[in-house]
């Protein structure tokens, strides 16, 4: 096996690594949902849009941030905004690329578009209060 496989193998490895030890990404689910809200954990609800561009951006943005230790206890729950209409009504989002967090079952923070990690990771830390 040459070298530039073994490298692209071993990238791939930590790689996989550092996603298991990330904060805990899934599609929304009510019961789920209401399972960390009666923990008391932090969540990020992530309403999306395959078709969106400021998605687009938000994600690896997102991605990197739960992989930091600082937000080790996140979910971050993911909200299909084109099939997932009856979430995003209960949750009051009107527009794909919203972001909202809660802390066990209160709202702390809410907001659309946002495209910056630092006001992102703003964002995350008053979940964690």
């Amino acid at each position: 096996m040459n070298h530039g496989i073994k490298s692209m193998i071993a990238m791939a490895a930590l790689l996989v690594a550092t996603v298991a030890s990330a904060g805990d990404m899934r599609p929304f689910d009510q019961a789920t949902f209401e399972k960390l809200q009666a923990g008391g954990k932090p969540v990020l609800i992530d309403v999306y849009a395959d078709w969106c561009p400021t998605c687009k951006q938000q994600a690896p943005i997102v991605s990197a941030l739960m992989a930091a230790p600082e937000f080790k206890d996140y979910t971050v729950l993911k909200v299909n905004y084109d099939t997932q209409k009856d979430v995003r009504r209960t949750l009051g989002v009107s527009q794909q690329s919203t972001f909202i967090v809660y802390r066990g079952k209160q709202e702390v923070a809410r907001s659309t578009g946002d495209t910056a990690k630092e006001s992102i990771a703003v964002m995350l830390r008053k979940g964690l209060t």
